[in-house]
């Protein structure tokens, strides 16, 4: 299958100084960038004209819990841990695989209409999840989060354990690559040592990444110095934990010390700053992220506590957020807001060839429409992308290739049955 997007405004740092370039795209990747008019006659598919709009990576969500559109305003106005205890723990003791398919679904069709080809997902019953990427086309990377309270368990003799080997020995690598399968510890205060080390060991020995939640709240990350003697970064790694691959989700109280190891350690940092700024639970340092070289990609978190799946308006938080925190309109420049979007996203996914319109790399790509009004004019395309632009500039959604969402309608997703089925779980979930 070739696909040819004709016509379409590629950002500065691909060279083209704002010029229409022609994009050929065949199977999964990106095989040609051209200011020279292909022939339509060439054995291409299917021709879009994209009429001087914005061509750009696709943006890439590692943290989320999909399935937590089952909850979309069900703990408003709580904090961290009464919002966990009181309403989430309890309402996640009656999920089944059928309400996460039908939530993990919902979620993908929000991603894909506003622009995201990718998540980084850590829930349970995830061969649901993996049964939604498969049918809807979307990418993931999924893990099943490890929980311990006794010093003395087996993870070989758990049942989220026996998940995850399920979900791994079914889905690893399924089409091409499109599924990653992760391990997950859902954070150092829900989890003891022994399950971090041996968890550490198995995902060493078998080349898995880990994901996790870290230093989210400043009662998680002084309580775990009390128990320790470590921050939670300190105590992971004392475990191994940061030996491997890892996505670290929030990261909000991280030490100066912290963010030296996360960077030595090579550490992908998950910003979260919606739910980070609706859950109370501070502002992660970026800058001092960056400026250590960590690797920071940009995170929804679940709807829970978002109550959106909208990476633009993640990366546009973050742009003026930081600004107004430090008092420097510079701390953020617009230019370099992108990148935690797409290819820093991409990079903590293990996705090398990914997050960049590049001859070679997969064609996860989004256009965006220049001529809305609330983007005109448009003097620079970064400042655009990272101040006026809105989820309803998203023209298309191309992932791995094939173009799932355009112009408000889906080509993977039956919308009207997605809204019957997902009225149904809701009505029946919670009676």
């Amino acid at each position: 299958m070739k696909t040819l997007l004709k016509n379409a405004t590629l950002l500065p740092e691909y060279g083209f100084e704002s010029r229409p370039v022609s994009v050929l795209v065949e199977d999964r990747r990106i095989v040609s960038i051209t200011e020279t008019p292909l022939l339509e006659t060439e054995g291409i598919t299917e021709t879009v004209d994209c009429k001087g709009n914005l061509l750009i990576p696709a943006f890439y969500n590692i943290h989320c819990h999909a399935a937590m559109t089952l909850f979309r305003g069900y703990g408003e106005d709580l904090p961290l841990q009464r919002w966990l205890e009181e309403r989430i723990f309890p309402a996640e003791e009656k999920l089944t695989h059928r309400s996460v398919l039908v939530a993990t679904r919902l979620a993908v069709a929000e991603m894909l209409r506003n622009g995201i080809a990718s998540f980084s997902d850590m829930y349970m019953f995830e061969d649901a999840v993996a049964e939604a990427v498969l049918e809807t086309g979307i990418k993931a990377n999924l893990s099943r989060s490890f929980v311990s309270f006794d010093p003395t368990m087996d993870i070989q003799k758990d049942s989220r354990f026996a998940e995850f080997l399920s979900l791994a020995n079914q889905y690893r690598n399924a089409d091409d690559g499109r599924i990653a399968v992760d391990l997950s510890l859902h954070a150092e205060y829900t989890n003891v040592p022994r399950v971090c080390r041996d968890v550490a060991e198995y995902a060493k020995t078998n080349g898995y990444g880990i994901q996790l939640h870290l230093s989210e709240t400043e009662k998680e990350h002084l309580e775990c110095i009390g128990r320790h003697g470590k921050t939670p970064t300190e105590f992971f790694a004392s475990h191994g934990v940061l030996d491997v691959p890892v996505t670290a989700a929030h990261c909000v109280w991280a030490s100066e010390g912290d963010i030296a190891l996360l960077a030595e350690k090579g550490v992908s940092v998950a910003h979260n700053p919606v739910s980070n700024l609706k859950l109370g639970s501070g502002v992660m340092p970026l800058r001092k992220m960056l400026d250590a070289g960590v690797n920071v990609g940009l995170g929804t978190d679940g709807v829970a506590s978002n109550n959106r799946l909208d990476l633009l308006r993640e990366m546009q938080t973050a742009a003026i957020l930081h600004k107004g925190v430090s008092r420097d309109p510079a701390i953020t420049v617009a230019a370099d807001m992108l990148s935690l979007a797409t290819r820093n996203g991409a990079l903590a996914q293990g996705r090398e060839d990914s997050g960049e319109v590049r001859e070679g790399f997969r064609a996860d790509l989004v256009l965006i429409d220049r001529s809305s009004l609330h983007n005109m004019p448009s003097y620079d395309d970064y400042a655009m992308l990272a101040y006026s632009a809105d989820r309803s500039d998203v023209l298309f959604t191309m992932v791995d290739g094939r173009i799932l969402y355009r112009n408000g309608a889906y080509t993977s997703i039956d919308e009207e049955r997605l809204r019957f089925e997902s009225r149904e779980v809701f009505a029946h979930y919670f009676d």
